[in-house]
């Protein structure tokens, strides 16, 4: 990659060569690369399992990754919905639909080209599959690679941290007060929604102590309830603006190990290496031409 320096850039570069290379993005679109994007036709269909992509704010993100185990990046992005989002998981689920609107909101601060670059970046989410599957699908991160973790506190078991690590930008996202539905469980950021949702959300967190109780019994109609209360919400809220219903910050000094629980991790990760080559040079000849 080549950069353009001032004299003051050079002298620092100088002093501080490992600092400043860590801080700059693996590459600037539009500078030294160019990736085309919105040319894949997002699945946002409404289907049995997932009707909510027709809502007017349902997310679609633009996914940029590398060719093969061991290649360059593609000059493309393809997109994602929480369609494929939820194929993957294997249900959809009201956890699925809220860790995809929280990413959103996050990647707009750590990607403001809108291109989600997938080799540079680690996660941190609760235990609920829900949360880490939607984690794990959208950036790559990967328990056996150490690039995804759980929460150490367990206040923030519905919320997501986000960390770039080509720019050293870590944020984290939740929901904002009023849309939140879990028994006994803070909202870690501040913000409260400013609009009034269909369903109660008391009502729903009594429900999941009746349904969700490993050792309760709930009736038949409760445990339909529950799932008309979810299916009314998710839509309910993805007919607002993401910003309305949730909330990301920037997290200053941001250390790895300060959050997540090493108890959880893998002692000795792999080393990834499908992203080993993604800036790798090209030929100065076509392939075609031997010498």
């Amino acid at each position: 990659m080549k950069l353009r320096l001032f004299f003051p850039q050079i002298l620092i570069l100088m002093l501080f060569n490992h600092i400043l290379l860590a801080q700059e993005p693996t590459y600037k679109q539009g500078v030294n690369t160019f990736i085309e994007t919105g040319v894949t036709q997002p699945d946002n269909i409404p289907t049995w399992y997932a009707p909510m992509v027709a809502k007017p704010y349902a997310p679609v993100f633009e996914i940029l990754a590398t060719k093969g185990t061991q290649g360059r990046y593609y000059p493309y992005t393809y997109a994602v919905t929480i369609k494929d989002m939820i194929k993957w998981h294997g249900h959809d689920c009201e956890g699925t639909t809220h860790a995809a609107n929280i990413m959103k909101i996050a990647f707009e601060i750590l990607f403001p080209d809108g291109i989600i670059d997938r080799s540079v970046l680690k996660g941190i989410s609760g235990t609920g599959p829900c949360w880490s599957d939607a984690v794990a699908f959208l950036t790559g991160a990967r328990l056996q690679y150490g690039n995804l973790g759980y929460f150490k506190n367990k206040d923030y078991n519905h919320a997501i941290l986000l960390y770039r690590t080509d720019t050293k930008v870590a944020v984290l996202g939740t929901w904002k007060k009023g849309i939140n539905n879990i028994p006994g469980e803070p909202v870690v950021l501040p913000e409260k929604i400013n609009w009034t949702a269909k369903v109660n959300m008391q009502d729903v967190i009594a429900l999941k102590k009746e349904v969700k109780n490993a050792k309760g019994n709930p009736t038949p109609y409760q445990v339909d309830l529950l799932r008309f209360y979810q299916w009314t919400h998710v839509n309910d809220i993805l007919s607002h603006p993401l910003h309305e219903s949730y909330q990301a910050k920037v997290i200053e000094d941001f250390n790895w190990d300060d959050w997540v629980d090493n108890t959880k991790s893998i002692s000795k990760p792999f080393i990834r290496s499908d992203t080993r080559l993604k800036n790798h040079p090209y030929r100065e000849k076509p392939v075609l031409d031997r010498n």
